[in-house]
């Protein structure tokens, strides 16, 4: 496994480049096989990478029926509400795509008449139906980063949920709202062949920076994400400002 830090001028290049990033690997990766999937994340760099994916002029090149989209988090609130993911997704993306919907797995929703926990337990089983074991086969593992090192909805100092077992955990008590939200494993994020992390600002550059210099999992979560065959940072140069010269990599 390699682990690079990628510099770009701003927010814009850095999901330019990200965007063409997911189409190049893509088409290389169904070129060889009949199925890949591709794990999305929210915020403001995440959904800013959908949306150049969706303006990329090869875009259309991609077979996007035989790719399947999952997520590596949630709010629990309704289907369709804007603070969620895959709506959000939806809007930059996924709804432009010539793809099934069937194609789209999305977290389920606090209106479907289950509670968090029961949730959990029905995208756990959706993971499972679609590898051959608890999980799929994840080609790119997309995630932000927050100004607190959290990944997902792993939050520091929480042991609960950073060392949860399993693939999917029921989060409650966020320290950011809403209070309750649906969650990968550490332990299912690490499956992932590719882990992509795009982050940018300021207010990154201290996490980016203690988890380059090896800051434990409770104290920043993103210091323990890694693919399994890359692990690459997406950054722009505020957000590098903290990071050793040594550790930028000139290309991935």
């Amino acid at each position: 496994m390699t682990r690079r830090v990628l510099v770009y001028g701003n927010r814009d290049e850095l999901a330019a480049e990200v965007g063409g990033r997911i189409i190049r690997t893509a088409k290389r990766t169904l070129a060889k096989r009949q199925s890949m999937n591709i794990v999305l994340t929210g915020g403001t760099v995440g959904i800013a990478v959908l949306a150049a994916v969706g303006e990329h002029p090869d875009r259309d090149s991609v077979e996007w029926a035989r790719v399947h989209f999952w997520w590596g988090d949630e709010r629990w609130v309704p289907a369709g509400h804007t603070d969620r993911n895959d709506q959000q997704a939806r809007d930059a993306l996924l709804d432009g795509l010539d793809l099934p919907e069937s194609n789209i797995h999305a977290f389920p929703s606090s209106d479907e008449g289950i509670d968090l926990d029961e949730g959990a337990q029905r995208y756990a089983a959706e993971l499972s139906a679609a590898g051959d074991g608890e999980l799929p086969h994840f080609d790119i593992l997309l995630l932000g980063v927050g100004p607190d090192g959290h990944i997902a909805s792993l939050f520091p100092e929480r042991p609960d949920l950073i060392d949860a077992p399993g693939s999917v955990v029921a989060v409650r008590n966020s320290p950011k709202p809403p209070p309750e939200r649906l969650s990968l494993t550490l332990s299912a994020i690490n499956t992932a062949e590719r882990v992509w992390l795009a982050l940018a600002g300021a207010d990154k550059a201290s996490a980016l920076g203690l988890a380059l210099a090896g800051a434990g999992r409770y104290e920043v979560p993103v210091a323990a994400a890694k693919g399994t065959r890359k692990t690459v940072f997406f950054v722009d140069q505020l957000a590098a400002a903290e990071v050793p010269a040594e550790l930028i990599a000139s290309q991935y």
